[in-house]
C-alpha cells in the first residue's frame, strides 16, 4: 500500500529530475506538489534531508528496476549489457540541472559517488560470472571493475560530458558498447 509520504516522495524525485533542487526552497517544493509544508515534512524534517531522501529514493528505485531487467536475461553475456543499459536508460529522465545540482549538494554528491562503486562490484559479479561459465572470454575481473568505477565517476563528475558532448545517459550506452564488444569472445 501507498502511503502518502511515497507519493510525496515519488513526486519529489520527478520534480527534481526534470528541474534540479537547489533553487527550490521548501515552499517552492509545496506549491510545486500542491501539498502542504507539513506534507513535505512527512518525508523528512528539513530541505537537506527532504534532498537525501528523494536522491537515495531515485537511486534504489532505479538499483531494482535494473536488478529486474538483469534477472530476466538469461543469457550471462548479455547480462552485462543489460546491466548498463539499465543504467543509462534509468539516468535518461535525469536533466542536466538535476547532475550540476548533484555535484554541488554535499549529501547528495555523496550518494552519487557510492552508485560507482557499487556497479563496478556489480559489473565485477556479471563479469566475472559469464567467464566462469565460458560466455565472455577470461579477463581480469578486478581490473575490469576498476575501469568501469573510473569511467563511471568521470561520467558522474562530468569530464565525459565535457570532452565528448555526451550526456550522463549515453555514455553509459557508449560504456556498454565498449565493454560488451571487448569482453565477448567472437
Amino acid at each position: 500500500m501507498t502511503t502518502r509520504r511515497d507519493e510525496v516522495l515519488d513526486d519529489l524525485v520527478a520534480l527534481f529530475l526534470a528541474e534540479g533542487f537547489a533553487e527550490l526552497g521548501v515552499g517552492d517544493l509545496a506549491a510545486r506538489l500542491r501539498c502542504s509544508r507539513s506534507t513535505l515534512y512527512l518525508v523528512a524534517p528539513s530541505k537537506e534531508l527532504i534532498v537525501r531522501a528523494a536522491v537515495r529514493a531515485f537511486f534504489r528505485g532505479a538499483a531494482e528496476r535494473i536488478e529486474e531487467r538483469v534477472a530476466a536475461e538469461p543469457d550471462l553475456a548479455r547480462r552485462l549489457e543489460v546491466y548498463l543499459r539499465a543504467v543509462a536508460d534509468e539516468l535518461a529522465p535525469a536533466g542536466a540541472q538535476f547532475h550540476t545540482d548533484l555535484a554541488a549538494h554535499p549529501t547528495a554528491a555523496e550518494t552519487y559517488r557510492e552508485n560507482p562503486l557499487a556497479a563496478a562490484r556489480r559489473v565485477g559479479s556479471l563479469v566475472e560470472d559469464a567467464v566462469a561459465h565460458g560466455a565472455m572470454r577470461p579477463v581480469d575481473v578486478g581490473f575490469v571493475g576498476t575501469a568501469v568505477s573510473v569511467l563511471m565517476t568521470a561520467i558522474q563528475s562530468g569530464d565525459v560530458g565535457e570532452r565528448t558532448g555526451l550526456d550522463d545517459a549515453h555514455a553509459y550506452q557508449a560504456l556498454a558498447d565498449l565493454l560488451v564488444r571487448g569482453l565477448l569472445d567472437r
